[in-house]
Order: C-alpha cells, then sequence, then structure tokens
C-alpha cells in the first residue's frame, strides 16, 4: 500500500518537474488543481475500489494460528459428536452413580442382610456385603438404561430440531419417563412423562 501511494507522488513530481522546466512554460493554478486529484487517488488505493484485498493472519494480528486437522481428527470429532457415543457415555456414567447410590443407600438400611424368614438372626458380614452389592448392582442398571434413552433421544431431538435449549432435554424428559412407564400401563407412562419433563426442566433451569 505505501508502495502505491510513493509511486503516484512520484508520477505526480516528476509532472510537476516537466512542467516547470526552462522549455516548457509554467502553467499557472496546475498544482491547485492537481492537489484535489493526487488526494482522490491516493483514498482510491487506500480504501476505493482500487484497494487491495489481504487475507488476516491471526499470527500477525496477535492471536494464534489455527493448525491445520487431520483427517483422523475430524474422524474422531465426528464420533465424540455423535448420539451414539454420547448415549454410551451416559450409560457409563449412569452405571458408576447408579452403583454408588446403591451401595450407600443399602449402607444406611437397616434391614441389609436379615432373611424375612428368620429375621431375629443376625447376619453375617458376608450376607450384608452380598446384599448391597445386589441392591448397588440393581441402581447401576437402572441409572445406566434411563442415562443411556435421556442423553440418544436429547441427542436425536437436538438433531432434529436444529437447535440447543431448554426444550431438548423437557422432551427428552418426557420420552424417557414415558417409555419406562408405559410397562406399568397408560396411566403410569403419562404420569412418568410429566415427571420426567418436570424433573428435567428443573434441572435446566437450575443449571442455567
Amino acid at each position: 500500500m505505501l508502495t502505491v501511494c510513493i509511486t503516484i507522488m512520484a508520477a505526480h513530481s516528476g509532472s510537476s518537474s516537466v512542467s516547470t522546466s526552462p522549455e516548457s512554460p509554467p502553467v499557472i493554478g496546475s498544482s491547485s488543481e492537481d492537489a484535489p486529484l493526487q488526494y482522490s487517488l491516493i483514498l482510491n488505493h487506500l480504501i476505493g475500489d482500487k484497494r487491495q484485498a489481504r487475507e488476516l493472519n491471526p499470527a500477525v494480528m496477535g492471536g494464534l494460528p489455527n493448525p491445520h486437522k487431520s483427517e483422523e481428527q475430524k474422524m474422531i470429532e465426528r464420533g465424540m459428536e455423535s448420539c451414539a457415543f454420547k448415549a454410551a457415555l451416559a450409560c457409563v456414567g449412569g452405571f458408576v452413580l447408579g452403583g454408588a447410590f446403591g451401595v450407600f443407600t443399602a449402607g444406611i438400611d437397616t434391614n441389609v442382610g436379615f432373611d424375612p424368614k428368620d429375621p431375629l438372626r443376625t447376619p453375617t458380614a458376608k450376607e450384608v456385603l452380598k446384599d448391597m452389592g445386589q441392591r448397588g448392582m440393581s441402581y447401576a442398571k437402572n441409572f445406566a438404561i434411563v442415562g443411556a434413552m435421556f442423553s440418544c433421544s436429547e441427542c436425536l431431538i437436538e438433531s432434529y430440531r436444529g437447535k440447543s435449549d431448554w426444550k431438548n432435554a423437557v422432551l427428552s424428559g418426557c420420552v424417557t419417563g414415558g417409555a419406562i412407564g408405559f410397562r406399568a400401563g397408560l396411566k403410569a407412562g403419562v404420569l412418568g412423562c410429566g415427571g420426567f419433563a418436570a424433573f428435567s426442566a428443573a434441572i435446566e433451569y437450575y443449571l442455567h
């Protein structure tokens, strides 16, 4: 850009020197008439139609350059953003959380390990641990199923709607609760849909 301005000024100075040479008589008022023209040419090269478009380089502008992503990295990103991966991740997280919750509830339950046929007999440590493990496994399976269903349905609803807002979680909660409740009948399915949807709305409101 600076080279263009210097070239224009050099051309103007050359024309001025030719006009003021002894061989050609000086023209009165030529410098005052060429000044606006020179200013217009400079502006045209700086901000006008003749301005050259330059690509902004983040490294020159002070930012960090974006590295080029390989095909393997793009494939990994697509896999991590897929609904199957999100459902699997929610399933594993629900299994761990459910197992911990089941063991915790079994630990505070005073009836763990007791035999209903002989309630007066004191259970052994092995029986207590076995009962805690069974309850933890049951909770882990249920939490894993609910987590996978909720995450998968939310991802599918978000992909279908093309939006990421609180409505996705509410609709996903309704689908998950309805699917679980419908095993016990229509009324239970409707109640499960409403309950899970309200719970999901409350969680979204609390988080956002």
